[in-house]
């Protein structure tokens, strides 16, 4: 890890603290009133709680900064609790515990590609696509003439993700999906 003063540190930086907590940088203020000494402000998430804090700091006290690493893995399997991921490039495999996936496995089925965030050896973060292309298993028929205003059906998508989509769609189409909000955005093309 370098050491940098805190009046260096800027906006996606990863740093850690006296506490021994890693934290990014969200936004930051530096504010020099007149002949007073000056103050930074540092709006700051923790990266293993994800709480977000604002901190005062001096820009002349030292800060160590935290080199991440960002890899492509493909999702494997699952394996009781956990979810096993190989590395694209070494073939090596990793197992990520529930805890840091959430409910982004939804979203995911075998052989999809995600970005994860290692530090020191450790998994710390995952990253997937911002669209993902699902196959509907479970769908309501449409109902016929009910064309006064845009309807919505419910449909299950093949990883069990629960959705609602325009009663034009049926079982068996592929249909294309936003993982930030969960909504769908239309057929598979």
């Amino acid at each position: 890890m370098a050491t940098i003063e805190f009046v260096n540190v800027r906006r996606g930086m990863v740093v850690k603290l006296d506490d021994g907590q890693l934290y990014q940088c969200l936004d930051r203020d530096l504010n020099t009133p007149g002949n007073w000494r000056a103050i930074l402000q540092l709006k700051l998430r923790n990266l293993k709680t994800g709480s977000i804090a604002l901190q005062r700091v001096r820009p002349q006290d030292k800060v160590e900064v935290a080199f991440l690493d960002k890899r492509d893995f493909t999702y494997s399997y699952k394996d009781g609790a956990d979810y096993v991921f190989m590395d694209s490039e070494t073939f090596e495999q990793m197992t990520l515990p529930d805890e840091i996936i959430g409910d982004q496995m939804k979203y995911l089925k075998e052989n999809d590609i995600v970005q994860i965030t290692i530090y020191e050896g450790k998994p710390m973060d995952i990253e997937i696509p911002p669209t993902v292309n699902l196959k509907v298993i479970e769908s309501e028929p449409a109902l016929k003439g009910a064309t006064a205003a845009a309807q919505y059906k419910p449909a299950t998508l093949e990883t069990g993700l629960k959705i609602t989509v325009p009663p034009f769609i049926n079982i068996g189409e592929i249909v294309q999906v936003d993982t930030r909000t969960g909504e769908y955005l239309g057929r598979s093309k």
